[in-house]
């Protein structure tokens, strides 16, 4: 006789964020209120994944109102899942920050089940709505034996995301989610993950405990000389500067955030978007190789974004300098 395999079992968690809003009256605008078991219920054709599916809401908060504090929780949950032999688990969340909780989770999460985070563009009162079809994809995508070790990926729009590159690209499109220095790694089509690619080997960092470091993002532009962190500020644990193009600043910064690398680790991104931080292609002055040479570190293909949230969780966990330095590095 045959015994039919069991069920993969994957865990739903709800976060909130528009996937999960509703209107309170007609004269309000929506805000974060259903339940993970509210978001399953809206999801058709669920049953014929074959699966069972656990669901817990987590939190119930619009995806800007998320913190570290709420991540660390987080990471906690999804390992102490894994460890309970859930297969793989799916995260619904605000896109606000979802490309960060994302990025948090990958260099974070040390268990090899899959990790999808998903949300929705369209709340569940408008015409059009795309949480349930996501959510759909999503858990589709972490019953996928293909997808573990990836660590975590962004599924929206029925394209699966590495979560070290993917950003949110537009404020409103259905498909404001991309990966513009590499494309998409998969897709989903009739529930059916098809992994085109796989992301290099991730980095995953110890937990931390306690509060986390202050680390703001300043970006760049026309004749600003970073007026925001003058007089020098002594309450920041690390910086990063959101640069021009391949990494310039105007040189009447320079020596200003020479003086902050001096004291706290200063990370150099690029505000495009899209490309990588160059190490030796200009020499002026507020040039790139200027920058480096006066002690700040190249982000290479992370964004500022993704950049922060990688120089908090090293700074979390003691690391020095030249480790964070070489972690950047490894990164590309």
């Amino acid at each position: 006789m045959t015994v039919a395999a069991p069920q993969p079992k994957v865990a739903v968690i709800a976060l909130g964020g528009t996937i999960a809003m509703t209107r309170s009256s007609l004269d309000t605008g929506v805000s974060p209120s259903l339940t993970a078991d509210d978001l399953l219920a809206s999801v058709p054709g669920l049953a014929e994944l074959d699966l069972g599916i656990a669901a817990r809401t987590f939190r119930t908060l619009p995806g800007a109102s998320l913190g570290f504090d709420d991540l660390y929780e987080l990471a906690a949950l999804i390992e102490s899942l894994a460890a309970d032999g859930v297969a793989g688990v799916v995260v619904t969340q605000g896109t606000d920050t979802l490309e960060e909780t994302a990025f948090f989770l990958d260099i974070t999460v040390a268990a090899e089940i899959p990790v999808v985070i998903t949300g929705a563009m369209r709340n569940p009162t408008l015409a059009g709505a795309d949480g349930p079809a996501n959510v759909l994809a999503a858990i589709a995508v972490a019953a996928s034996v293909a997808a573990r070790k990836l660590g975590c990926v962004v599924v929206m729009s029925d394209e699966i995301h590495a979560a070290r590159y993917v950003r949110k690209v537009h404020s409103t499109s259905t498909a404001a989610f991309a990966t513009p220095n590499a494309g998409p790694i998969g897709l989903v089509a009739e529930n059916r993950p098809r992994l085109l690619l796989r992301p290099p080997a991730r980095l995953v960092l110890p937990m931390a405990s306690g509060s986390s470091p202050t680390v703001p993002v300043v970006p760049a532009s026309l004749g600003d000389d970073f007026a925001v962190l003058r007089p020098r500020r002594d309450d920041i644990d690390g910086l990063v500067v959101a640069a021009f193009g391949v990494g310039h600043v105007p040189a009447s910064a320079v020596d200003l955030l020479a003086d902050y690398a001096a004291g706290v680790p200063v990370v150099l991104a690029t505000r495009t978007g899209a490309g990588v931080v160059h190490r030796a292609s200009y020499g002026f002055a507020g040039s790139e190789s200027d920058l480096q040479d006066r002690g700040l570190i190249n982000a290479g293909i992370l964004d500022a974004y993704k950049a922060r949230v990688l120089l908090i969780r090293l700074l979390s966990i003691g690391a020095d300098r030249a480790e964070i330095a070489r972690t950047f590095d490894g990164l590309g």
